[in-house]
């Protein structure tokens, strides 16, 4: 699995408009938060358990059908590697992480989004 920063999956994204961009935090992270403009949400752990999601595999395989390019991202870029390494295993050819996630690693007073990631760098996000 190939890793993007987020100004790389940036850039992929807008030259292969085929390619699914999937945010994989869970449903509150994805409504509340916000999440890069044009990413469909498919959940790899939610709660209130936060076990794997045991339909992540077959919503990806329905959003990819014809086996397009999946670019996977969550808070950090952890459980979005965890995720397209699961994909890799069943199958996809094509599965790139987006490096510090859509809010990137904390900072020393522990917050998010001021050292690194989507929102840091600037690019398009929304809140539903």
């Amino acid at each position: 699995m190939k890793q993007f920063s987020p100004t790389e999956a940036h850039a992929f994204l807008q030259q292969h408009p085929e390619a699914v961009f999937i945010d994989c935090r869970s449903e509150i992270e994805y409504l509340f938060v916000g999440h890069p403009t044009g990413a469909i949400h498919v959940a790899w752990q939610d709660g209130p358990d936060w076990d794997v999601n045991p339909d992540f595999l077959g919503h990806a395989r329905k959003a990819a059908s014809a086996n397009r390019p999946v670019v996977l991202i969550c808070r950090s870029g952890r459980r979005s590697a965890d995720a397209g390494r699961y994909l890799e295993k069943y199958g996809f050819p094509e599965v790139y992480n987006v490096e510090h996630g859509f809010e990137g690693d904390m900072d020393e007073s522990r917050h998010r989004s001021t050292r690194n990631g989507w929102r840091f760098d600037g690019l398009p996000w929304e809140q539903t």
